[in-house]
């Protein structure tokens, strides 16, 4: 049974598999009952999820005792033997890894040898010495299992945190190499997020400051090779999470000094991209400051060994003549939705039987003469104020998407699909205010599995002065709630201001190639306010909208600056401070609410104050009064005899 939990869980929550560590004595009776559960976890793993593993952690021996080998050997390999692998444990010699392998035979790759980057008791000391031990397990032909790479930033290592976690991570790849080369599919997009933040953009605009983590937000790393200190002259190259991005919350920075006619070039992909007859279209962000230019350059290379390369850039590029085999000036995309300071740009190129092996950023100032054209084009809109000398370089690359065809993606219209809220749940605040808590699900009507990879969430708290204006509402402004990654959100606790009649919940779709739907189009959940008690006195809501022919001129003198509608027919009664529906409700109300309205001083904006008229205190003052005297007059009657009265229908 637990078997099957946890292989029901693996798949819910897109695990990898299972690490078991049973770090606990056993008696030896227990061993057996161990075996089996082990051995039907990794064949219901399997079969429930294809490629997952199920690793065995070197603690306990098959004697029962808790013993760490360090080792592959006869006192754990029983549990290697019916499962995908073993953890060894960190404490390992140097020799241990080449007898692990000897017992292992052809299953040598199945043995992951441990390394505590803490540096506790592990071999070469972890920490800026990982890479000794990495180079004994690449030489004796078996598996590394890194523990707590996150020492990096646990620890504070200096300079700053991006700076020493590509220190260490280059230790890594000096060692052991590269082992996944993209783009190697398409289409491929990358803005570059590593899971964390300070803000979210979308389309260049900030969308939220909040620092944020979210590990599904990740997109393909580029290449750079750490470098260490940068030398004056040079350029430094980083993924960058406090810079301004065009999606998401990351980009890569190039910020340094640069000479006129100079450039400075690096490598920020590493592909396998077998090129066919089809166009390949390049799309990519920038944003520069004074005449700062950016360029990509892509490098081919074909089966007889034949090496060309392509250089994508808008301006200045005549020095790059002899150095690229052709020059594609890209199409600036006029896109409405794309924030001030932005440039995307648009590039297609032929390269059938090629493969592309290799991306490059080109970073280069434009000659005298092209400077001043360089500076209106990346100038234009921009709402950066800051000056730079002429040698100072800095841009930004905000995204980059590869794909065969131009198409805008498809999405389908807020018709198919059915998007429902889930345990919603309300509490109160302060002045009327309120929070809100629901869970948001949506799929298609169909019931095909939705292909795309990412959910943006807003909300939009419609105000209870909404109009509607020639049957067009009015409504609030979106606010940036997160992202998701499966067709499921949680808002939890939301502050809704006491002005608020209803919520709506946007979700915004986004394909693969980083391309989001338009808000007006995109699926949604609506939600009304619910009525809440307000210093023990009921608050309901009247009614959604108000026609614009219905209207008196507003009234804002009693009611702190807040705009309050009125009905005509009511105009001559003095009730000034409701709105209605339309002039058909109006008129109804005439029979239903006249003495309410009346005798109510004061009614907010689509929310009526139930409180108790004058005339109805009275009348409960008189029915008491009444009630008294009867009792009196019954209590009194001859020889304390009591009789029973009764009020006659008629009357």
């Amino acid at each position: 049974m637990y078997a099957e939990l946890l292989s029901e869980l693996a798949v819910a929550l897109g695990f990898d598999g299972w690490l078991l560590n049973m770090e606990v004595e056993l008696k030896l009776g227990q061993i057996p009952n161990l075996k089996e559960f082990i051995s039907h976890l990794t064949q219901t793993m399997h079969s429930s999820l294809p490629g997952s593993l199920v690793i065995w952690y070197d603690s306990v021996t098959i004697d029962g005792n808790l013993s760490w080998q360090n080792q592959l050997n006869d006192q754990n390999k029983p549990f290697f033997d019916i499962c995908d692998g073993i953890f060894v444990n960190y404490s390992w010699q140097e020799d241990y890894p080449r007898s692990s392998a000897a017992v292992a035979g052809d299953r040598k790759f199945d043995v992951y040898m441990g390394i505590d980057v803490f540096g506790r008791n592990t071999y070469g000391g972890g920490q800026w010495t990982t890479n000794v031990a990495l180079d004994v397990l690449k030489k004796d032909d078996v598996s590394a299992a890194i523990f707590a790479p996150g020492w990096v930033y646990e620890t504070k290592q200096p300079p700053d945190f991006q700076t020493a976690q590509n220190h260490w991570w280059s230790l890594v790849e000096k060692s052991w190499g590269a082992v996944k080369f993209y783009p190697n599919t398409l289409p491929f997009y990358s803005n570059f997020d590593q899971g964390h933040g300070y803000h979210i953009s979308v389309e260049g605009g900030q969308v939220s400051d909040a620092p944020w983590n979210n590990i599904s937000s990740q997109g393909f790393q580029p290449f750079l090779k750490f470098t260490g200190n940068p030398s004056p002259g040079t350029i430094e190259v980083f993924v960058d999470f406090k810079e301004a991005s065009y999606r998401g919350g990351g980009n890569i920075t190039f910020k340094g000094t640069l000479e006129e006619n100079t450039d400075f070039t690096t490598i920020i992909f590493q592909g396998e991209l077998l090129m066919d007859a089809v166009p390949l279209h390049i799309t990519h962000s920038v944003k520069s400051e004074g005449d700062s230019l950016l360029g990509l350059s892509l490098h081919f290379s074909s089966t007889a060994n034949e090496r060309t390369s392509v250089l994508l850039a808008s301006w200045g590029t005549n020095q790059f003549s002899r150095e690229f085999s052709k020059i594609i000036a890209p199409c600036q995309v006029n896109n409405p939705r794309t924030a001030p300071g932005w440039a995307v740009l648009e590039s297609s190129i032929e390269m059938n039987g090629y493969t592309l092996t290799e991306i490059h950023a080109l970073c280069y100032r434009p000659k005298h003469e092209h400077s001043q054209l360089g500076l209106e084009h990346r100038t234009d809109g921009s709402e950066d104020t800051l000056t730079y000398s002429p040698k100072e370089y800095h841009a930004v690359l905000g995204h980059i998407t590869m794909n065969t065809s131009k198409e805008n993606t498809y999405f389908p219209p807020t018709s198919s699909w059915l998007v429902e809220g889930h345990y919603i749940k309300w509490s109160s605040g302060s002045q009327g205010s309120k929070t809100v808590s629901v869970k948001i699900d949506w799929k298609s009507k169909d019931g095909t599995d939705s292909q795309f990879p990412k959910y943006n969430i807003y909300v939009e708290k419609l105000p209870k002065q909404a109009v509607r204006y020639h049957g067009v509402g009015l409504g609030g402004v979106q606010e940036y709630l997160g992202v998701a990654n499966v067709e499921a959100f949680y808002v939890s606790e939301l502050p809704i201001p006491a002005t608020t009649s209803s919520l709506k919940f946007i979700i915004q779709v986004c394909g693969v190639d980083g391309v989001c739907q338009n808000m007006d189009d995109s699926p949604y959940f609506q939600l009304d306010v619910k009525a809440t008690t307000v210093g023990g006195r009921k608050m309901f809501q009247l009614f959604r909208y108000v026609e614009r022919n219905n209207l008196i001129n507003p009234w804002a003198h009693s009611t702190n600056g807040q705009q309050l509608l009125g009905c005509k027919s009511h105009g001559k009664l003095g009730i000034r401070h409701f709105e209605w529906f339309d002039s058909l409700m109006c008129e109804r109300s005439n029979s239903v609410t006249r003495g309410l309205l009346q005798s109510t001083s004061r009614m907010e904006i689509r929310e009526l104050l139930r409180l108790p008229s004058r005339d109805t205190k009275i009348w409960v003052f008189m029915i008491l009064s009444m009630v008294f005297v009867i009792l009196l007059f019954t209590l009194s009657m001859g020889n304390g005899e009591r009789k029973l009265l009764y009020f006659p229908k008629d009357q």
